[in-house]
């Protein structure tokens, strides 16, 4: 059984690397085997994990962010719920393993098994398959009852554990103190990288703001030109026309009718002995 992380190693998001790191943390010092699965830069990671998400755990959305944890094709969940498995002592069976000897689930396990199989004595004494061998000398001198005998096996197991699980305690508990140190750090990046970006929207819609002031002063600037420009036609022509009509005002010398009449003459015999 292969356990399979998929994260995004690629995110802008902050929070999210931080559990990133967190999950993938305490695997390793559980040493714990997994894979990882970047969705990031494999589009069929990212469309595999969409799809085998289950509805009812997937965000109003309808898209699951990482990490999410798999064994195998089977569906282990989300950060909050292996954050909630470490807090309870319950990883591997979140993870769908089997403890290892000695560490506190498997501790925990062969406790409740024991409890079981005493409640079940309780219900079936005459049941042979769950009375336990007890040698005949304590069964008739009643030396040993069967609490006693339950709480001498305890006993011997956890003296036996205890070596084991204190490494695997002081690590979960190293990982824990790191990701309440990290805390307000990452509460403080995350408010910061809020504020850069309403600064950067603020800064875009300044700029929006300014472009459009300019282009309607080019505007207005153009206007005023056109409308100089046409100001200034029609003053031209309106000059044309009084000089043309100054010109049509003034009287005629007698010179000039004179030559007009020569020249009216000159046209006249022209035209005379063309005819001839």
């Amino acid at each position: 059984m292969v356990i399979k992380v998929f994260l995004a190693s690629s995110s802008g998001s902050t929070a999210i690397k931080k559990k990133q790191q967190d999950v993938v943390g305490f695997l390793e010092a559980l040493k714990v085997e997994y894979s990882q699965m970047d969705i990031a830069c494999n589009e069929d990671n990212r469309m595999w994990m969409r799809e085998n998400v289950p509805e009812e755990k997937k965000p109003s959305n309808g898209i699951p962010l990482p990490p999410q944890i798999f064994n195998e094709d089977g569906y282990c969940g989300d950060y909050e719920t292996f954050f909630d498995a470490k807090e309870d002592n319950q990883v591997y069976a979140f993870l769908g393993l089997p403890p290892p000897p000695g560490s506190k689930e498997a501790l925990r396990a062969e406790k409740a098994l024991i409890v079981e199989n005493g409640n079940d004595a309780e219900e079936h004494p005459d049941d042979d398959t769950l009375k336990k061998e007890i040698p005949a000398e304590e069964c008739n001198g009643g030396v040993h009852g069967e609490e006693e005998v339950t709480e001498e096996i305890l006993s011997e197991e956890g003296g036996e554990v205890e070596e084991s699980g204190g490494a695997e305690e002081k690590a979960a508990e190293e990982v824990a103190e790191a990701a309440e140190d990290t805390a307000p750090e990452e509460a403080a990046e995350d408010e910061a990288a809020e504020d850069e970006a309403a600064e950067d929207e603020a800064a875009e819609d300044k700029a929006a703001e300014d472009e459009a002031a300019e282009e309607s002063a080019e505007d207005t600037e153009e206007a005023s030109e056109d409308t100089a420009r046409v100001e200034e036609a029609e003053a031209e022509d309106e000059a044309e026309d009084e000089e043309a009509k100054g010109e049509d005002d003034q009287p005629v010398s007698e010179e000039e009718e004179e030559l007009r009449q020569l020249e009216e003459e000159e046209d006249e015999a022209a035209e005379a002995e063309e005819e001839e």
